[in-house]
């Protein structure tokens, strides 16, 4: 028997892996051509020439202590070259003793809320959300709160204001944003900062900034994105190199502590513990090498602007209504019928989309553009059939 618990995930298990899994099922009934999967965001472009120079140098210098045990913050030569990179990114001078490698940003937001959360305390995040927000707060004791955003998918500060009681440890927001590729203002952290810092000062204690940032790098029409640390000194950075290199299956990535937090060194002693007794011990030792000499680079981010802009032509001809992205691969539009309705029309004209409700938001889907720019060109058809489909269905209600 399995416990209540996970008895319980599986049963609001990720829509977006259910909707992968399908996918699998219908390229083996149609082949994998025919199947149009923009379901999961799993990076497709081939990552930077650096990733293949790094390797290509490990193998060329290869020594059998390469493998062993590290310092389980990371390899002190890496750390710095992640704290120069954030300084350059944040604005904001970091230092190695500031910077921990971790297993992704996944490991990287586990550790945190390993280290800062207390039974019953509250994390808060705007909705929609990433799904697994979720799972990873309550795998610490602590307790998911979600505030809606605006129609257009910016933040309500007000929702915060109203959501933030005495048991709120953390703010967590991502930027730019799944699933709707929205990049935060500076205005709007601004104004967020300014709130968790009046917060603070009533409750008589800090409420931490936690930001998620696996996509700050993809970012289009010259659009960037501001800085938590030139803003909240209780901000904490989780980065993940999945996106901007294209390396999702090495899990690598580090998390980041603003250089002015008040017990800056507790906190980062507490990280590296979570780090070992959560089992990840280390961040992989190659991946940690690789990066440290790609540390700036990044896949050709005007190719997913192009593919961007071809989904959204084609979510303009079906006359659906959406927001541009600003950044990430993803796009959230609305749907015109109920949105698990919309996406099993979609899958059977074999594209797989992921209903907006998996991500707290229903009437919405989410589709990923990490997919070949062919793609959009001969699913067209088969997308305008099953949004003509979905009006009639509305419209049969009317």
């Amino acid at each position: 028997m399995i416990s209540e618990q996970m008895n319980s995930y599986l049963e609001r298990s990720s829509w977006i892996r259910k909707m992968f899994e399908e996918g699998l099922k219908l390229k083996k009934i149609h082949g994998p051509d025919k199947v149009f999967d923009l379901s999961l965001g799993n990076p497709d472009l081939s990552p930077p020439l650096e990733v293949k120079h790094a390797l290509a140098e490990i193998i060329a210098n290869y020594k059998p202590e390469l493998h062993r045990y590290m310092p389980n913050a990371g390899f002190p030569e890496v750390r710095e070259t992640m704290a120069k990179k954030v300084s350059l990114e944040q604005g904001v001078s970091i230092s190695s003793n500031e910077v921990i490698m971790t297993c992704g940003a996944a490991g990287g937001l586990n550790i945190i809320f390993k280290s800062i959360l207390n039974p019953g305390e509250e994390v808060i995040f705007p909705s929609p959300f990433f799904v697994e927000y979720f799972f990873y707060v309550e795998n610490h004791q602590g307790r998911p709160v979600v505030v809606p955003t605006k129609a257009d998918f910016k933040l309500d500060i007000e929702a915060f204001a109203q959501a933030i009681t005495k048991k709120t440890k953390a703010v967590l927001i991502n930027s730019p944003h799944n699933p709707t590729g929205q990049i935060y203002s500076e205005d709007e952290i601004r104004s967020l900062s300014q709130l968790l810092r009046e917060k603070s000062a009533a409750y008589g204690r800090p409420i931490y900034l936690i930001s998620d940032e696996p996509y700050r790098n993809l970012v289009f029409d010259g659009a960037s994105v501001p800085s938590v640390f030139k803003h909240y000194e209780y901000s904490l950075i989780a980065y993940s190199f999945s996106k901007e290199l294209s390396l999702a299956g090495e899990r690598i990535g580090f998390v980041a502590i603003h250089p002015d937090l008040e017990g800056k060194d507790k906190l980062m002693d507490a990280l590296v513990l979570a780090n070992r007794i959560l089992g990840f011990v280390n961040a992989p030792a190659l991946a940690q090498r690789i990066v440290a000499t790609c540390a700036t680079a990044k896949v050709e981010v005007e190719i997913y602007q192009r593919r961007r802009d071809l989904l959204c032509a084609l979510l303009d001809e079906a006359g659906i209504n959406y927001v541009k992205p600003k950044g990430s691969f993803f796009i959230f539009p609305q749907s015109p019928v109920d949105d698990v309705d919309f996406c099993e029309l979609l899958k059977d004209e074999l594209i797989l989309a992921v209903p907006g409700r998996g991500f707290g938001v229903p009437n919405h889907i989410r589709l990923a553009f990490c997919v070949p720019e062919e793609v959009f060109q001969k699913m067209k058809p088969n997308f305008l059939r099953a949004c003509e489909k979905a009006k009639k269905r509305c419209s049969a209600f009317e």
